[in-house]
């Protein structure tokens, strides 16, 4: 291992430390002994399935990140308040539907994360992914969720560029 490798090595095994210690909100010595040991592993586990890790920070990679988490948040609530909105009033029709949403996602981690954010999504769930990486969702609206989700996934593949996972 040269000593670049090393250095990542030694950065993701803090941050993933960082994370679980900010997650678990616990700073007794054990807890962060716990969260070295765990965030160790996951980088050894990286480092031998051939997965190492090519974090890039960068300003222009968190102010995406930071952007990405806000939409998430925004359709989140648009979304739950449509499903809510259709429940509470059965007389509403439904227009269930699966659409193919394409994906030019680099990584299988993007690709995951934007699947994620379709299936967190009230009223969407992503199926299955295809071969060709296209992402078949089951929607409640599909009379405009085609366009509507095209557009989305367009500007989550942006921002996960410049996050470069």
């Amino acid at each position: 291992m040269n000593e670049t490798n090393l250095m990542t090595t030694i950065r993701g095994i803090l941050l993933l430390t960082a994370v679980y210690i900010a997650l678990t909100a616990n700073l007794q010595p054990s807890n962060i002994l716990a969260g070295l040991l765990i965030a160790t592993a996951v980088m050894f586990l990286m480092h031998t399935s051939g997965r190492t890790s090519t974090w890039r920070f960068s300003a222009a990679g968190i102010v995406a990140l930071f952007r990405y988490t806000l939409v998430l948040i925004y359709d989140l609530i648009v979304s739950g308040i449509q499903v809510a909105r259709i429940v509470l009033t059965p007389d509403l029709p439904i227009h269930q539907g699966d659409i193919a949403i394409p994906t030019a996602c680099d990584t299988e981690v993007a690709q995951a994360l934007s699947a994620h954010a379709i299936t967190v999504t009230p009223g969407e769930m992503v199926v299955e992914i295809g071969e060709d990486g296209a992402m078949y969702t089951h929607v409640l609206d599909a009379t405009q969720a085609e366009e509507d989700v095209l557009h989305a996934q367009e500007m989550r593949e942006e921002m996960l560029e410049k996050i470069a996972l």
